[in-house]
């Protein structure tokens, strides 16, 4: 009787909670923490950030909220490191924002000064412009400490099997070369 009891309980509960997701409508949206309007020819555009000041190797979303919206226009942006290497991306609807452009969760790789240089074509001709941002260092403690765990379990692992492999010498067992 108890656990029939326990049972309905939470198949009740798997049940509520699909539709308590629905109803607040999906996924929540992104906070934008920090914002800063650059002009991007005639566009004045709103880059927001949902982690600031940011951090480099951390996860953050940046959105970009043209003035009037995003029906109509198409846009790349161009992320240029410290170090001088570039990647540039097409301008899509954020996931969680649908009425904005948007990089979703996306970790820039090295500290120092990045721009984000953005090009947009829309019903009043194309533009181009950018935005500076530094990036701190890293948070946390260096990234080896995090391998050094795993490292250990490997190399315990390796011995191990030499260890096995010594102890059975198949190579020297009379069975391994006889042929009946």
């Amino acid at each position: 009787m108890h656990r029939r009891l326990v049972m309905c309980i939470a198949l009740a509960l798997c049940l509520a909670i699909p539709g308590e997701a629905a109803a607040q409508g999906g996924p929540p949206a992104v906070s934008v923490i920090h914002s800063e309007t650059i002009r991007v020819g005639l566009y004045p555009v709103t880059v927001g950030f949902s982690e600031w000041p940011v951090h480099a190797e951390r996860s953050l979303d940046i959105i970009f909220v043209p003035a009037g919206g995003i029906a109509g226009k198409t846009g790349t942006v161009t992320l240029i490191g410290p170090s001088g290497g570039a990647e540039t991306l097409r301008l899509v609807r954020h996931p969680r924002m649908r009425a904005a452009w948007g990089l979703d969760i996306i970790a820039l790789p090295e500290q120092g000064r990045w721009t984000l240089r953005l090009q947009l074509d829309g019903p009043e001709g194309s533009g181009a412009g950018q935005l500076p941002v530094t990036l701190l260092e890293r948070p946390g403690p260096p990234a080896i400490i995090g391998w050094i765990p795993a490292l250990l379990v490997t190399g315990c692992l390796i011995a191990l099997l030499g260890v096995a492999w010594r102890r059975g010498r198949p190579a020297r067992q009379r069975e391994t070369w006889s042929w009946t």
